[in-house]
């Protein structure tokens, strides 16, 4: 490849990185219903052509913020992975989904309300696939692999999927209390709710 064309491949990945941005603070500023294609050219002081070069429609662009969310998310969260104990590993996990969410709230926030309004031809959610628990896969393991070991404290199957939802559900609603409580501290969250699950998870003997 000529330093032509790589110029050209940087100046254009430059430009969709760009445009993201601006779509992705377009949807914290206004919604996603006001993040039209005209809006998000206005704002980054381009044409509606522009954007639709780079982004053949509204749907792409979103699914592309959404897609690098979670590539991010996957880098992020993989020193998850180094942790030699349930105990630590589930910590960790609290801890690293914390500090993602924090560092990246804005687009966060603007995947949430992606995920909550894209549907698909039957008019159907797009990004909800009745069934689809995947997200709670990793938080299953840790705890079975404590129950396993020993770490943990004995849960029904039913329990330990109930307890993975919980804390998913806890991590998830941090993202939400960042939009819309100025004063959250999500340090004092992250210590408070990984105490309260450690309890949970501790084994008691007799």
């Amino acid at each position: 490849m000529s330093a032509k064309s790589n110029e050209k491949t940087f100046i254009e990945k430059a430009r969709r990185a760009q445009i993201m941005d601006i779509a992705i603070e377009t949807i914290w500023d206004l919604g996603y219903a006001q993040a039209s294609i005209g809006q998000i050219a206005k704002r980054a002081g381009i044409s509606k052509g522009v954007v639709t070069y780079h982004f053949s429609s509204k749907d792409e662009l979103m699914q592309n913020i959404v897609v690098d969310l979670y590539m991010k998310g996957a880098s992020f969260l993989s020193k998850i992975e180094n942790e030699s104990t349930p105990s630590s590993m589930l910590k960790c996990y609290i801890e690293t989904n914390l500090e993602f969410i924090h560092a990246h709230k804005e687009q966060v926030a603007a995947v949430a309300e992606i995920v909550m309004n894209v549907r698909d031809e039957e008019g159907k959610l797009f990004y909800h696939k009745p069934g689809d628990n995947a997200i709670y896969e990793p938080l299953i393991e840790i705890l079975q692999w404590g129950q396993e070991d020993g770490s943990f404290r004995t849960f029904t199957s039913t329990g330990t999927r109930v307890l993975a939802m919980t804390i998913r559900s806890a991590i998830d609603l941090a993202s939400q209390q960042l939009v819309t409580n100025p004063d959250f501290d999500i340090t004092e969250y992250s210590n408070e709710l990984i105490q309260l699950f450690e309890s949970t998870t501790r084994q008691t003997h007799s």
